[in-house]
């Protein structure tokens, strides 16, 4: 929803800006929980009213209320959920107020929504009631870094301990530059314990990995764990794609020497398109352009699995490579994903994996909401009962944005 037309700054708009820095220095030491007091306090400084902050729960299925006295929304069935799923704001009367629901983003990560209330709406307030949205984004992310209480405010069930071990491990679910986005969703949320998947961009190279350790206990987690951080040791110390398999090789090689994980690891130069990839035992990438699967064209011929260095895995790992085109999709999963059964037996399969993605992507949808609608398909079509961990990533190269 676009801005109402700009309006100058009446007295009813006045800005206390010394009472408003102090808020913005408050802001710096505030302890997490203190969030909802703050976000009213500076709603007002700004002549808006009050301000609610709404957490995204681990799932994507709830908005979650950091003040602890209301109760959940629905992100399917609410214009709260309707803001965080588009992310864009919507507006709703309510009585003599008006509440302009804005998306909580940091970069392409969607946190959630602000629930901003206020007498009247015109230009002035919703550009204040975005740079709220702003401000809170940057603040949630920050703090929850070293914040169990929104970790706890963010989950509807209790995790078991391979899954807080490896979920220490994950980056955010979404990141993204001008050029290149990458986006990826895990379940089961709470049980998940042998995959993972990691990203990150370095200048203007982005770096993605897929990770399928066997087993569903700790020592699986325990495997992945090791694989992540020996792939990140080596990408930080500039090593190239057959460094970082090699890293994690000789990692577990070491460390969990009767341990080992299929995986698929990716770095794409977003100024060239320029596609580099490793495949370690697993599914192959799928690239999607033109709304259509390009059968083979990520295809490789099979690579041991990472963690057998000195056994099966030869000196170098074999990369390769291949040129993409604007608006290509690489799609990354485990075989978790396609291998869900419905109460029939009937595997979801790879047809209905990519057919949803490439429908839900011409319909507009963002690469973060395509996932989402997807994660939880999957889960509708087992029941909620999934007997492999489902782990799906999704890049996109998009020069044309920049």
């Amino acid at each position: 929803m676009p801005d109402p037309p700009h309006a100058a700054a009446g007295p009813d708009t006045a800005v206390d800006e010394n009472r408003l820095e102090e808020l913005i220095v408050e802001a710096q030491t505030t302890l997490p929980f203190e969030l909802p007091g703050l976000a009213s306090r500076c709603a007002s400084a700004l002549g808006l009213g009050t301000a609610l902050i709404y957490l995204v729960d681990l799932q994507q299925e709830l908005l979650v209320p950091l003040d602890e006295t209301m109760e959940p929304l629905l992100v399917e069935r609410s214009l709260a959920g309707w803001a965080y799923r588009t992310v864009t704001p919507r507006v709703a009367d309510v009585g003599d107020d008006v509440i302009v629901w804005m998306p909580l983003v940091d970069g392409a990560e969607r946190l959630g929504v602000l629930a901003v209330r206020t007498a009247s709406l015109d230009g002035v307030r919703m550009r204040r009631s975005r740079m709220l949205a702003y401000l809170f984004a940057m603040l949630i992310t920050s703090k929850r870094a070293y914040s169990d209480w929104l970790a706890a405010r963010a989950r509807t069930s209790t995790m078991r301990l391979p899954t807080e071990m490896l979920r220490a491990f994950l980056p955010s679910h979404n990141i993204g530059s001008s050029r290149c986005v990458s986006t990826a969703v895990l379940e089961p949320a709470y049980d998940v314990a042998g995959d993972a998947f990691d990203h990150s961009v370095v200048k203007d190279i982005l770096h993605t990995m897929i990770l399928d350790s066997m087993g569903h206990d700790l020592n699986s987690g325990l495997t992945t764990s090791v694989a992540m951080a020996a792939a990140r040791n080596a990408r930080r110390g500039g090593g190239d794609l057959a460094d970082v398999v090699g890293s994690v090789d000789q990692a577990l090689a070491e460390w969990l020497p009767d341990h080992f994980c299929t995986g698929v690891l990716c770095r794409l130069d977003a100024v060239t398109g320029v596609l580099r990839w490793v495949n370690c035992g697993h599914p192959p990438p799928l690239l999607i352009r033109a709304e259509r699967v390009l059968d083979g064209v990520l295809d490789s011929p099979p690579q041991p699995p990472i963690g057998l260095a000195g056994q099966l895995t030869p000196a170098a790992r074999k990369v390769h490579e291949t040129a993409l085109e604007p608006g290509d999709c690489v799609l990354l999963y485990t075989d978790g994903v396609v291998e869900a059964r419905d109460a029939d037996g009937a595997e979801f399969g790879l047809d209905r994996f990519t057919d949803f993605i490439i429908r839900s992507s011409a319909a507009g949808q963002r690469p973060a909401e395509v996932l989402r609608l997807l994660i939880h398909a999957i889960l509708d079509y087992q029941r909620n009962q999934l007997r492999d961990d489902a782990t799906i990533l999704l890049f996109e190269w998009r020069p044309q944005y920049q």
